[in-house]
């Protein structure tokens, strides 16, 4: 009789199931935790088949929670935060606050307590990490100052659920709920709310205070003398063992929940210069315990709430994607952002993810909020991250109309924030104001245009100005099409794929473009468009990947810059001129091997 193996079928069904589901939804353009929550559901005790275990399912979850909180922590950053903390934070505090008080309203209607309708508020109110990033990297915004400000809010929001883990379990010993009995104290003394919460804060302070005069000296100092062993797995050990070995200790000793110790671990690290290879060597084993955790809150998902409460489940995603959103985008229009950027953090914020899930279930088990309340949140994390790339496409196409209203707005000032000097040394496309500032096309001839400024085409930019080339800039980014002005160097402000802009830069009389964008299929529709207006034109391009090569030589690109390939030929050239140097007995021609 075969041994029973309820882990390793948890495990197999689990994983496999999250990665046949996860390819399917990649494969639609979705977001892949909608595949691991199917997966999850497929895996439950609500559709037929096979069931994964119950008990092990969630305790394995709770890893993933604990890993996911600890890379919360590592890439929580205060500089990107303070960056853009003028919108970023009363906008997201707002934000909470309405999001909160439409679902304790729902809550209410429907008949639940007060607590339960908070906690429920409280868990739509919070967009996924995972999701907002990959839809700002797929759009390259992540750089832009909309993709600063939604990644501030974010944090912002992160931060504010990190209070939340820290208040329910104080909210539920002061209501009688089941974590009542795991604080002696609080069920010995009889304490009511304003007892518990003041419990609660000193136990969590005592935690803060252990880490940051502790832990901030010890953590960095056991990373530092793992990383001078030279091995890897040591290190990759280290890493894990501070994840879990921290959260663990502060809910044993603190009362502090794993998830918040996770996250000050990871935070604390975070200010060590070992931080980003953590991050890296702890990301394979968080990704797949990650997955493990959406597949455990797939599992309590019960597939007939869509069925029997048709109108709840619609007023939860009503809240989501229209609610908060519609709250998000007037903050950012108070505060006299462009129109494009309030629809951007809108669309950015229409979704829920990990920390509503982690409330969800928080709130279930100790009382506080009732399984329907669990069902309506993972039904409108479903609903909501599906919907997503569809509200961004959405914004996508209204792209040429706002950015006629951004060029009529926001960098038309730049020269009058620029010096006397800066104004009247600018070209004429820098001298006017109005919708021709930014789109008046060009008199250059027999000139480059380079598409896009940051960390690469400012580079290529400097060394064309000092080489005397005559040249132009195509770029959409507020701040960085201001800068350009006030510098004298004559930019178009736009999105090179309008073939509106790429009018302007009078391409049929350039002499070369040079496409300094990392995003590989909007290089491509560039190349594309260019190399139509100008079959003749020298185009140059960028990739990462030979997929990516292949992909912009394809739509007419006639040299496309491969990084590792030019890194790999640069060392050999340096190699070549030391052996050609100081030449020895066994020195040998090596230059040729960058060929």
């Amino acid at each position: 009789m075969p041994h029973e193996t309820p882990l390793i079928a948890t495990l197999v069904a689990g994983l496999g199931l999250a990665f046949v589901f996860g390819a399917i939804a990649n494969r639609l353009r979705l977001s892949p935790l909608v595949g691991y929550l199917v997966a999850g559901v497929f895996v439950g005790p609500f559709t037929p088949g096979f069931v994964a275990d119950q008990a092990l399912a969630p305790e394995l979850a709770e890893i993933g929670v604990i890993l996911l909180m600890f890379g919360v922590g590592l890439h929580f950053s205060l500089k990107d935060l303070m960056s853009v903390k003028a919108i970023a934070v009363p906008g997201a505090v707002v934000q909470i606050v309405f999001a909160t008080l439409l679902g304790a309203g729902l809550g209410w209607m429907l008949g639940w307590t007060l607590q339960a309708g908070l906690v429920f508020g409280l868990a739509l109110s919070v967009a996924s990490t995972v999701v907002l990033l990959r839809a700002l990297q797929e759009r390259r915004l992540v750089e832009t100052e909309r993709g600063r400000i939604a990644v501030g809010w974010l944090i912002v929001e992160d931060l504010a659920m990190v209070l939340a883990l820290v208040v329910l379990p104080a909210l539920a010993s002061a209501g009688g709920g089941t974590a009542a009995a795991a604080d002696p104290l609080a069920a010995r003394f009889g304490l009511g709310l304003t007892g518990v919460l003041l419990l609660t804060l000193a136990k969590v302070a005592a935690f803060v205070a252990l880490m940051l005069i502790v832990g901030r000296r010890v953590i960095p100092w056991i990373l530092h003398y793992v990383a001078h062993t030279g091995s890897r797995e040591l290190f990759r050990l280290a890493v894990l063992a501070i994840a879990l070995g921290v959260a663990f200790g502060a809910a044993k000793l603190f009362g502090v929940s794993l998830a918040l110790g996770a996250f000050f671990a990871g935070m604390i690290l975070s200010e060590s210069e070992l931080s980003h290879r953590a991050a890296e060597e702890s990301l394979p084993l968080r990704d797949a315990f990650a997955v493990l955790f959406f597949v455990s809150v797939g599992m309590l998902f019960d597939p007939t709430v869509l069925i029997e409460n048709p109108f709840p489940v619609l007023a939860t995603v009503f809240i989501i994607v229209i609610g908060k959103s519609v709250a998000a985008f007037l903050i950012v229009l108070a505060f006299r952002h462009p129109l494009g950027t309030a629809l951007t953090i809108s669309a950015s914020l229409a979704q829920i993810g990990e920390f509503s899930f982690i409330l969800a279930t928080m709130g279930v088990n100790m009382a506080l909020l009732p399984a329907e309340g669990r069902d309506l949140i993972l039904a409108g994390a479903i609903l909501s991250i599906v919907l997503n790339p569809f509200i961004f496409v959405a914004v996508d196409r209204l792209k040429p109309y706002l950015d006629r209203n951004r060029r009529a707005a926001a960098p038309a000032a730049a020269p009058a924030r620029a010096d006397a000097q800066a104004a009247a040394e600018a070209p004429p496309a820098a001298k006017v104001t109005g919708d021709e500032t930014l789109l008046r096309p060009t008199e250059l001839k027999q000139h480059t245009v380079l598409v896009g400024y940051g960390r690469v085409g400012s580079l290529v930019g400097a060394a064309l100005k000092q080489s005397g080339t005559p040249f132009l800039v195509i770029e959409d980014g507020d701040k960085t099409v201001a800068r350009l002005h006030a510098a004298g160097i004559e930019t178009l402000y736009g999105n090179a794929v309008d073939d509106e802009v790429l009018q302007a830069a009078n391409l049929p009389a350039a002499k070369a473009l040079i496409v300094a964008i990392p995003n590989a299929f909007e290089a491509g529709q560039v190349v594309m468009r260019a190399h139509g207006l100008n079959p003749g034109l020298t185009i140059l391009a960028r990739a990462h990947s030979d997929a990516e090569f292949d992909h912009l030589v394809k739509l007419g690109a006639e040299t496309v810059i491969v990084g590792e390939r030019e890194i790999a030929r640069g060392m050999i050239d340096r190699l070549a001129s030391v052996a050609a140097a100081t030449p020895g007995e066994g020195a040998a021609p090596i230059g040729g091997a960058a060929s």
